[in-house]
């Protein structure tokens, strides 16, 4: 399936010299997003993943329709302050700054669950803070990887994706 094909390219937004890649037009195609919900997990043993984590905000679409099409649980990967407590909190760098995620304290074997991977800041933070916070990260896996900005690895292989650029 052409995936690139459902990807909509939005330059200057959000600011000035971004090209912002919108899977919206992906999203309303339910032969695609039922496509992507299989295609990253392929070649992946899906009795050790008790729950795909997704991060705010469109990991969070893409981890939910995983975690329904192959009866998971979903976790949620938050911008601080938006959990009840009992929480683990994480503050990490950005090309532009600091921010801060934080993830309900629990157990369990996770796939981690993003829309795009750029420069991997908070990708990583994400597999750190799943750690702190009692989980086991067994995989993880973006709908788009701009790998003119990143070289990341997850245990030594690249990050799964279906869409590069």
């Amino acid at each position: 399936m052409d995936l690139k094909s459902l990807i909509r390219d939005v330059p200057n937004f959000p600011k000035e010299g971004i090209l912002f890649r919108d899977m919206s037009p992906l999203l309303q195609n339910p032969e695609a997003l039922n496509f992507v919900s299989h295609g990253l997990v392929n070649g992946l043993d899906l009795s050790k993943i008790q729950y795909f984590a997704g991060i705010e905000s469109r990991g969070f679409i893409l981890a939910s329709h995983m975690a329904a099409t192959h009866r998971k649980g979903f976790l949620p990967i938050r911008k601080a302050g938006k959990l009840p407590p009992p929480t683990k909190r994480l503050t990490y760098s950005l090309e532009y700054g600091t921010a801060e995620i934080e993830l309900p304290l629990g157990s369990g074997n996770i796939m981690i669950i993003d829309d795009v991977l750029a420069t991997g800041g908070t990708l990583q933070a994400a597999i750190d803070l799943s750690k702190h916070a009692g989980y086991t990260v067994q995989a993880v896996a973006v709908l788009v990887n701009l790998t003119f900005l990143n070289q990341m690895k997850f245990n030594g292989k690249e990050v799964t994706s279906l869409v590069q650029y």
